[in-house]
């Protein structure tokens, strides 16, 4: 069956979890019962949970539940063959992330979700991309606040680099000004599975350090590794490391490598957090550094806990793009976000990455949402995602 001739346009996977319930939450208050609404459905193993979840959230009672399980591939076959779009919210990727994959890929079902383990990720690119790309499907990796804000942020900053430069710049530094939020129990859990897994399989270790684990074939300039805190005199503040540095600039590696090296094969790109001028500003950047080592505490939080709905209300980030030319010319970028980074935002990325997918025509493969999207994706954040993508100054 032809993609366009399928029964759901969208299907989350994992809509009883904590952010999967927030992604189908984006649909019911964003798109509702609207002429141009997609046809989408809750997937999950537990049907009395969904329709607890389908309830809660006011969607229409006749919104289509699915049963699919993860351990059961039948079940995932069936429901990736029923729907245009996949959007997977159950994590860690590494531990019930392959039979999904493996069955969009067989399916020809484009895929996202909000994956930010590096090693899982090179190991899905080396298994499917190719037959990816023969089936039709896109596997989207990293959906959400990682990588979206800044894979976008350097795509966008590098247009308008060439037309007001005449060519992209060799150098971009990411730089997160502001964040109010917190992170997921999602991403801890992952964190830890990636851990373990390198203690088991040392190996590992070296694609979670190379920038370039994502680019087969191609390895670029030595990068900046963003780990150690100094002041940056343009922007009057302190820098530190940015816990979520390691997969986002992989992606941002990828989407160049994928697109054809629109940015150069030399460019050069990091990411660090800002924190203030002064003492004050260099002891905070060094606390960040020392918290790095045990980002979560002896109490890290469990999957499927997360902020109240005021916090995630109140929560945002400032993120700004530094451009830099040989010949000195220099260029900001700015990415705000309204909602905590983790929870409020992020479910409304992947909720727009699946729509955007419904009108992409870029062939198969296992990609990014740079690689895929593009500005099309940054115009459907502007729209249903309280994004805001702006030049800033020259």
């Amino acid at each position: 069956m032809s993609k366009s001739a399928r029964e759901f346009d969208i299907v989350v996977y994992g809509a009883t979890g904590y952010t999967g319930r927030l992604v189908a939450e984006h649909f019911v208050c964003e798109y509702g019962s609207a002429a141009d609404a997609p046809k989408w459905a809750m997937a999950g193993r537990d049907p009395g949970k969904l329709e607890r979840v389908r309830d809660e959230i006011g969607a229409p009672s006749s919104t289509p539940l699915i049963v699919a399980d993860a351990d059961d591939t039948a079940s995932l076959d069936a429901m990736c063959e029923r729907t245009r779009v996949v959007l997977s919210t159950v994590g860690p990727y590494q531990l019930y992330g392959d039979a999904l994959v493996a069955a969009c890929v067989r399916a020809g079902t484009d895929y996202a979700d909000l994956c930010g383990e590096p090693a899982w990720m090179h190991e899905q690119i080396a298994l499917h991309h190719e037959a990816a790309k023969q089936s039709g499907a896109r596997i989207c990796f990293s959906s959400g606040f990682d990588s979206i804000p800044f894979d976008l942020g350097v795509l966008m900053l590098q247009k308008e680099g060439r037309a007001q430069n005449g060519s992209p710049a060799p150098r971009v530094k990411g730089r997160v000004r502001a964040m109010q939020g917190t992170f997921s129990g999602g991403t801890a859990a992952s964190l830890g599975a990636t851990m373990k897994a390198a203690a088991k399989k040392p190996s590992l270790i070296k694609i979670l350090n190379d920038p370039f684990a994502l680019t087969p074939g191609f390895e670029g300039p030595d990068q900046p590794n963003g780990l150690i805190p100094h002041y940056e005199d343009e922007l009057g503040k302190w820098a530190a490391p940015f816990i979520m540095a390691s997969i986002n600039t992989k992606n941002v590696h990828r989407t160049n490598y994928l697109r054809g090296h629109p940015y150069g094969k030399d460019f050069r790109y990091d990411e660090m957090m800002l924190t203030s001028p002064g003492e004050a500003g260099k002891a905070a950047a060094d606390a960040v550094t020392k918290m790095l080592k045990n980002p979560f505490g002896a109490k890290p939080p469990k999957p499927g806990e997360g902020p109240s709905a005021e916090e995630r209300e109140n929560g945002f980030y400032d993120l700004v793009f530094v451009g830099e030319w040989p010949d000195g010319k220099r260029m900001h970028y700015a990415v705000k976000g309204r909602y905590d980074p983790g929870y409020g935002s992020t479910s409304r990325m992947l909720g727009e990455t699946g729509m955007a997918l419904l009108e992409c025509d870029e062939p198969g493969g296992v990609g990014t949402p740079g690689s895929f999207l593009g500005e099309a994706l940054v115009e459907r954040l502007r729209d249903h995602a309280a994004l805001t993508f702006q030049l800033e100054k020259g």
